[in-house]
């Protein structure tokens, strides 16, 4: 029998004092919610705050843990995060991947994400009912 092989990602809401949301750009799949995947030896929870500070220049806190969303067939394992900010400035890399990054009031970010899982991963963390949640995709 074959090991188990299984890819983590996290990423995070980030809302700040304005209850704007923070996104970045990526080049082929637009606006989504900063974060990516977990490196080896890397906590889940360090590695969220890594990635929001190497996309935006923003160095965030997590608030809580939200939920997760799978995909069984791939091995995906996406864990959400709610954070808020607490330093540094919007700043993009030019040798990262990420073309831009902003807040957004939540209405315009979820008209600018155009990918629909992302846009349910959005949805699910800025609704509290729903934490924890579990969802295959």
């Amino acid at each position: 029998m074959a090991s188990p092989k299984h890819v983590l990602a996290a990423y995070a809401v980030v809302l700040n004092y304005d209850a704007e949301i923070l996104l970045v750009k990526h080049p082929k799949r637009g606006w989504e919610l900063p974060g990516g995947l977990v490196e080896e030896k890397e906590s889940i929870r360090l590695s969220v705050i890594r990635q929001v500070k190497e996309e935006t220049g923003i160095h965030i806190k997590l608030v809580k843990y939200c939920g997760i969303f799978q995909n069984p067939r791939s091995g995906i394992c996406n864990f959400l995060f709610r954070g808020k900010p607490i330093g540094g400035r919007i700043t993009i890399d030019e040798n990262n991947e990420i073309e831009d990054a902003d807040y957004f009031p939540i209405e315009t970010a979820m008209r600018l994400v155009s990918w629909r899982n992302m846009k349910q991963r959005i949805f699910y963390c800025l609704d509290e009912k729903k934490h924890p949640f579990f969802v295959e995709f």
